[in-house]
């Protein structure tokens, strides 16, 4: 089999240019899409990464592209946050305490309307970047719980919808102007998820399965 010469390797592999378009319209449509939803025009998306519309077009075919593209970055983001959290040899807590307010800046709030769009919800990037994450996020707690730090009645999806709920400004309020309130709540739920535990919580812990079960 022939093998290909280093001329070869260099035209077939993209250059840092195109390569830092692409980051900035990823980054771009990430900052659109928390303040106006996924339906905002491809256009200004456009201007704000400040590239052309045949560049969004060139490397995103269509809207699900992109989005998908922004939901697997954000799980990207949110997965390192998990592993510098395993990666803290400190208190487990702590660690954990870390990850939850790194996932918040991730505004993971944003990706919930997303992944219930009309997009693949099972692209093979999309599972990858999923399962990842849910694993990583998995092993912050087990960690944690280890350590006695954790009350054992809580699971991954409870951590999670907590996480993009606390982030998510209410209804009827500027995100901005919520903005600067998140960390305070998100730190009151986490004292609330020590050991031990000051109360009974009604039913189960909440799965990943769970969030992702349609309503009946």
């Amino acid at each position: 089999m022939q093998t290909a010469t280093p001329a070869q390797r260099k035209a077939t592999r993209p250059r840092a240019d195109a390569l830092r378009n692409r980051e900035r319209i990823v980054t771009a449509a990430r900052e659109m899409f928390v303040e106006h939803g996924p339906d905002v025009p491809l256009d200004e998306v456009a201007r704000r990464a400040g590239v052309g519309n045949a560049t969004v077009y060139r490397n995103f075919p269509d809207r699900d592209a992109l989005v998908r593209e922004v939901v697997c970055s954000v799980m990207d983001r949110t997965a390192r946050a998990a592993e510098l959290a395993l990666a803290d040899t400190g208190d487990a807590f702590e660690a954990l305490e870390r990850f939850v307010h790194a996932a918040a800046d991730e505004r993971i709030s944003a990706l919930c309307p997303m992944v219930a769009s009309t997009f693949d919800q099972y692209h093979p990037d999309l599972e990858a970047a999923r399962g990842r994450v849910e694993r990583l996020v998995a092993e912050v707690m087990e960690r944690a719980a280890a350590a006695g730090q954790l009350r054992p009645d809580v699971g991954v999806g409870d951590l999670m919808i907590a996480v993009a709920q606390l982030s998510r400004p209410p209804a009827g309020t500027e995100c901005l102007r919520a903005d600067r309130f998140v960390h305070r709540h998100l730190q009151l739920f986490l004292d609330g998820l020590r050991a031990p535990a000051r109360s009974a919580l009604p039913e189960r812990a909440m799965t990943m399965e769970d969030l992702r079960r349609p309503c009946d």
